[in-house]
């Protein structure tokens, strides 16, 4: 199919499954062992790259910054061999581990020798609960305009009512959910921003294409 990508790191059965040109690889696949040919979104785990990445602050330490078992490496291997976009938490210590420039300012900017392009964009532009600011890498793409700046905060009423206002807008609402769910309800992709990212993976077929006419 001339329009397929591939799916790297996503949840079994979520958003990215079901989906006509797409190739959804979930942690049954092991997306650590694919070798194209489709152009990719890629979606590594963050928690070794985050804030927390030695551990929680009631056990530093417990962990290894980067020991995701090859994980990210593999996403930027598929993103620079293959094309597409990767997706990772803001501040991401990814970035200077893999020699990736963070974005610099509005909009898009050059990450590195790869010809790779990043930016900063917020996912509560496109339906996340949150504001979730969200660093982005691309590669063999026309970088597209996105939804750029701070966007909504939305403070739901169960926080403000536990928490209180200023608490609760301090912590902020990716804290408070709370719950069996919670790791799914945080890492979701909202079906918009997952269509931005489905749009700029297959946009580099077409930069292929004309690159090879």
């Amino acid at each position: 199919m001339r329009n397929k990508i591939a799916a790297l790191y996503v949840e079994t059965n979520g958003g990215y499954f079901g989906l006509e040109g797409v190739d959804p690889w979930d942690i049954g696949r092991d997306a650590r062992s694919y070798t194209g040919p489709y152009p990719v979104v890629a979606h590594p785990p963050c928690q070794r790259w985050g804030r927390f990445a030695t551990g929680s602050t009631r056990k530093p330490g417990q962990y290894r910054i980067g020991e995701d078992g090859g994980c990210f490496a593999a996403a930027l291997t598929a993103v620079r061999n293959y094309g597409g976009v990767l997706e990772h938490p803001k501040d991401s210590l990814a970035w200077d581990y893999f020699g990736i420039m963070p974005p610099s300012s509005m909009g898009w900017s050059r990450a590195d020798s790869f010809g790779g392009w990043t930016c900063q964009v917020e996912q509560g532009h496109y339906g996340h609960f949150s504001r979730k600011p969200t660093w982005l890498y691309a590669v063999g793409i026309q970088p597209p305009s996105l939804r750029w700046g701070r966007s909504e905060q939305r403070l739901p009423a169960y926080a403000v009512e536990r928490y209180g206002y200023e608490k609760a807008r301090r912590i902020g609402v990716m804290a408070a959910v709370g719950g069996k769910d919670k790791t799914r309800i945080r890492n979701a992709t909202p079906e918009a921003f997952r269509d931005i990212l489905i749009s700029i993976a297959r946009s580099a077929i077409l930069e292929a294409e004309r690159a090879a006419a």
